[in-house]
């Protein structure tokens, strides 16, 4: 219980103006008083592994900026079975196809490790983009890119087999992931994620995972994996590019 009210309690985070996640991305188009107007209305929060940011089919609340984490955007298919369509990190704007238009999510957001999350309230961040045109189309590039990603996704998952489609995943998570100036990955994710970006069942995925460890392209352990051989994942990948 004491975890429990840690992780839903509200934290003190930066204001915009002097945010390092600021000067990333779209918001690094505002000037400082705009950043300074955003971070009087926003809230902060932090949601611990496995909890939802935001669910599908709610009513879209704002703009949620991701200060430190991982996560990971999710829909459920037909058959009910969630399917990972892009991932996020520090730095990312996550919600931004449902502030025009339909007002609920398309989408879920849900926390990969400990997360801590800004939302800047939907009626501030629509009269920034009529105020401000860099704003404005920044945001449009970064959505642009988003849907470039979710796309990749699903022509793998139309023409790859399953042994490409998890190279392709594994590359993902470390170009997504990677700290800067490294060249050593790792990262702890769950077989039923690793399963839900590859587009295939658990066992599929725990299956061909081991048989990438036993030809030492990666090292696993639990939920830890580490790609040891990131060449061979993309000779893997383009086997049928």
């Amino acid at each position: 219980m004491k975890h429990l009210l840690q992780t839903i309690k509200n934290f003190t985070a930066p204001s915009c103006p002097t945010c390092p996640q600021a000067t990333k991305g779209a918001l690094g188009a505002c000037h400082i008083g705009q950043l300074g107007l955003l971070s009087e209305s926003k809230t902060s929060q932090v949601y611990s592994k496995g909890q939802v940011i935001y669910a599908e089919g709610g009513v879209c609340q704002g703009l949620h900026c991701l200060y430190q984490g991982k996560v990971k955007i999710t829909k459920v298919g037909g058959d009910g079975k969630e399917q990972i369509i892009r991932l996020a990190k520090a730095g990312d704007l996550i919600g931004i196809c449902a502030l025009w238009g339909e007002t609920n999510y398309r989408t879920s957001a849900v926390a990969l490790d400990d997360c801590r999350v800004c939302l800047l309230p939907r009626q501030d961040v629509l009269a920034l983009v009529q105020s401000n045109t860099q704003f404005a189309g920044a945001l449009l590039k970064h959505l642009s890119l988003a849907l470039n990603s979710s796309d990749q996704l699903a022509l793998n998952m139309a023409y790859k087999p399953v042994r490409e489609r998890l190279a392709d995943a594994l590359l993902l998570l470390r170009q997504t992931y990677q700290e800067p100036d490294t060249t050593d990955f790792s990262m702890a994710i769950s077989r039923d994620d690793l399963a839900s970006l590859v587009g295939t069942a658990k066992e599929t995925a725990s299956r061909l995972l081991s048989e990438f460890k036993e030809d030492g392209i990666v090292a696993a352990k639990g939920s830890h994996i580490t790609i040891l051989a990131p060449e061979k994942l993309v000779e893997i990948s383009m086997q049928y590019a």
